[in-house]
């Protein structure tokens, strides 16, 4: 018999399976990673949602917040979104500052925060 014909040894198929799993178990890794950044990026883009609903209701309201803190819940997408509003003056008394930061359910750290101003109507 001629060389070509034998096949393949036993440790030609062991390292062919070994590269083979390992590139499965990074294939793994990098699918469970994708998982859990668009969950991260669904978190952000909704509570951003919230955040520039909160600026936006603040700008077009008849009278300007006052000045101070307020909060409260927003429902979105079956979740309660908590979002507090931080109003504080600017070196020109006529404008306002308004930051508004959201936090995820059940999360203590801010997911997205908006600032808008808002000069007199």
């Amino acid at each position: 018999m001629r060389p070509a014909e034998q096949g393949f040894t036993l440790i030609e198929i062991l390292v062919a399976l070994a590269v083979l799993s390992l590139s499965a178990v990074a294939l793994l890794n990098l699918t469970g990673e994708n998982t859990r950044t668009a969950g991260a990026m669904e978190i952000r883009t909704l509570a951003a949602v919230v955040a520039e609903n909160r600026a936006v209701e603040a700008l077009i309201a008849p009278a300007a917040p006052a000045i101070g803190r307020a909060g409260g819940a927003d429902r979105l997408a079956d979740r309660e979104w908590r979002w507090m509003r931080l109003v504080s003056r600017t070196a020109d008394p006529q404008i306002l500052r308004i930051d508004v930061l959201v936090q995820a359910p059940g999360a203590r750290h801010t997911a997205a925060e908006v600032t808008v101003f808002r000069g007199p109507q």
